[in-house]
């Protein structure tokens, strides 16, 4: 593939001669968006009936996750048939913060027949001249994203329109040349999305443990009928009591402290921080939707828990390093004794969300968080619930390194193949050290 060079991409810079640069109109059948329903969320179905709508959350880079999908009738659906999704179709977030802006992905065949509203682009490659996934894989590209900033307008509030996407250049090696991009980078993504499924049954296999324990509090039931907790050592049954409490908020195990969150914790504010998309450095960077880059220095040097403080989409995130936290998050910091996963979980159960302040942007509010009641177990039960999920954090932290690893092999390969630096037949040898 290596040869004579001409410089001719925007994002990439030199390509092989014969290689084409052309602005994404040239080779597209589609380029529009959506729209919200007419009324909105009030026209939302609870169970899907065909159609689904895809709103920007759902549009990660390379993946499409399908938490809180929407639901519209077919009615609604008709109303937006401008906006239908087909199967290979590549989406992109067009509106949004840091985190959301400019995601992509292609859209799986699992969700149709949906539409998208708005705030996200459909962008339906002529399969002739240019291949979704290899198409996927230039948009998600840093070089690439850096370009698609340039368009926006400016503001904290991303934007850009269908004409900026229009006259977006795309390198365009041959047809069988980016098939063959496509399913090399393909192949990591295969890998990272096998331990995204891996983290999800680990992360299940802990909700569960702490709904049995602290929600339904099934050890101190079996205890109170005379039977030995199932599968708990009889230590750690030991720990737990053998009645109930009863109050008017319902009942809680006899000895649990009754308190609120301000009694035993204080949100701590991010700070402002720049070019953690770019930095390498050893520390995660957290926003109020979770990681979104690295920094040279921590701003918590312990593990901890990040709290989204702005924004309409708002989590409770864990990290089991020092971190740093921008000024869109709160991280949270004990006055009690208190294991951090017991903490973290007992967490997620709120709904952030609700907690707005009431200013133009959702916030969360700091006072009314620490207003909010919580039933605190003896530290070690909470010590036992910690010591049985730690194995599981640690293996789902180790599959998000190998996963940061895999995606940084992808990012570092796509321009390495359009330079002609290394050629498709190269790559299969890469791929296998990267298992």
């Amino acid at each position: 593939m290596a040869g004579d060079l001409v410089r001719a991409c925007p994002t990439v810079g030199d390509l092989p001669t014969g290689w084409q640069v052309k602005p994404l109109r040239l080779i597209c059948t589609k380029i529009g968006t959506g729209a919200t329903p007419r009324g909105g969320s009030e026209v939302y179905l609870k169970a899907r009936i065909n159609h689904a709508l895809v709103r920007s959350q759902h549009v990660f880079d390379r993946h499409f996750d399908t938490a809180g999908l929407a639901f519209i009738s077919d009615f609604d659906a008709n109303g937006l048939r401008n906006a239908e999704i087909q199967s290979g179709d590549v989406l992109l977030n067009i509106t949004g913060d840091g985190v959301t802006f400019g995601r992509s992905c292609i859209v799986p065949d699992r969700i149709l027949p949906a539409c998208v509203n708005q705030h996200v682009a459909i962008i339906r490659p002529d399969r002739s001249e240019c291949d979704p996934g290899y198409l996927l894989s230039v948009l998600t590209h840093p070089a690439t994203k850096s370009y698609i900033e340039s368009f926006n307008s400016g503001g904290s509030r991303r934007a850009i329109t269908k004409g900026h996407i229009e006259s977006f250049e795309i390198p365009l090696p041959p047809l069988p040349i980016q098939k063959r991009i496509a399913h090399i980078l393909g192949t990591l993504d295969d890998k990272i999305e096998l331990n995204r499924r891996m983290n999800g049954t680990l992360e299940a296999m802990a909700r569960a443990l702490f709904r049995s324990w602290f929600v339904d509090f099934d050890p101190v039931r079996a205890k109170m009928d005379g039977r030995q907790p199932p599968g708990m050592d009889p230590a750690t049954a030991e720990l737990f009591p053998d009645s109930f409490d009863h109050e008017g908020s319902g009942i809680v195990p006899k000895g649990w402290a009754r308190k609120r969150w301000g009694d035993i914790v204080t949100l701590e504010y991010g700070k402002t921080l720049r070019g953690y998309r770019e930095n390498k450095g050893g520390y995660r960077v957290f926003g109020t939707n979770g990681p979104i880059g690295f920094n040279d220095e921590p701003l918590c040097p312990t593990a901890g828990i990040v709290i989204g403080r702005k924004g309409a989409y708002r989590g409770v995130h864990f990290s089991p390093d020092p971190f740093f936290v921008i000024d869109t998050a709160f991280y949270l910091k004990p006055t009690a004794v208190l294991d951090l996963k017991w903490a973290y979980y007992e967490l997620v159960r709120l709904d952030i969300n609700s907690m707005d302040s009431g200013s133009a942007i959702p916030s969360t509010s700091r006072e009314d968080f620490y207003g909010i009641p919580v039933f605190v177990p003896p530290p070690q039960i909470q010590k036992s619930f910690g010591e049985i999920v730690d194995r599981w954090f640690a293996q789902m932290f180790a599959n998000d390194h190998q996963s940061h690893t895999h995606a940084a092999l992808r990012d570092t390969l796509l321009p390495k193949l359009l330079s002609g630096e290394l050629s498709v037949a190269e790559t299969p040898d890469l791929l296998q050290t990267a298992s």
